[in-house]
């Protein structure tokens, strides 16, 4: 069985964004990036049913600049088999990235497609839904726990409620939550193994798929300030403020 894992190039988390001078974005000039954190995690879950005997080879698939094969790289080094590169120099929306996804499914045929449950970029939650539409695949979302049975996938979700398992039938859609599994380091000699493992280079044409932008960005600003917060002498003083605040919103 083939698995598939999308993966994308953001902003690293350790680093604070910082808004463009003219609004229309975050400035990405000279800063570190790195593969989003969800993605990292279906990458490790991906490696770990190989290990298992379960898969018997994880392809790594992203959709963006040509810089993304250091991302790529990255899922190489950590023990993914090959990648695929859809190159884009413009920002693409979570229905194109689908939409490509869905075509590289059609042509690999994956028993089953990891990735995380959203970007910490854009915080869109969307391309793994969208893909299970464009598919007619099962989905399992926001997956702490991973198992697979026969031909049968069982997936336990973390819900408001508490935890739900859900048994999807193969091929499916299981998007990563961050309690999932710890995702490993790559060592030195797999870093060096990475670099000659394949990396194919595609466009979206060559999967015939329309990724003209549907939404337009109006504006980006920073979050307002958090004011100063105020000390109380004691808990009557704060029921009163709580009181005050009431009445005023």
């Amino acid at each position: 069985m083939k698995i598939l894992v999308p993966v994308k190039r953001v902003l690293d988390y350790n680093v604070k964004p910082r808004v463009k001078a003219d609004g229309t974005g975050v400035d990405l000039a000279n800063v570190k990036m790195s593969m989003n954190p969800f993605d990292e995690i279906a990458v490790e879950e991906a490696i770990r049913l190989k290990e298992k005997g379960v898969a018997t080879e994880v392809i790594a698939v992203s959709v963006g600049e040509t810089k993304a094969q250091e991302t790529l790289r990255t899922a190489l080094a950590m023990g993914a088999d090959r990648a695929i590169l859809v190159v884009s120099d413009d920002k693409v929306e979570p229905l194109g990235v689908a939409k490509i996804l869905k075509a590289i499914a059609d042509e690999e045929q994956p028993g089953l497609v990891i990735l995380g449950k959203q970007a910490i970029d854009d915080d869109n939650n969307q391309t793994g839904q969208m893909l299970a539409a464009l598919t007619g695949w099962g989905q399992g979302t926001f997956a702490s726990k991973v198992e697979i049975e026969g031909d049968h996938v069982k997936v336990t979700r973390e819900v408001d409620g508490g935890l739900e398992t859900v048994s999807l039938k193969l091929p499916a859609i299981v998007t990563t939550d961050l309690r999932l599994n710890e995702p490993r380091y790559a060592s030195l000699p797999n870093i060096m193994k990475a670099k000659s493992k394949p990396l194919a280079q595609k466009t979206a044409a060559d999967y015939g798929v329309d990724i003209a932008p549907r939404l337009t960005t109006l504006k980006v600003v920073e979050p307002a300030k958090r004011s100063a917060g105020i000390k109380v002498a004691d808990v009557d003083e704060l029921v009163g403020k709580i009181k005050a605040m009431g009445i005023a919103g």
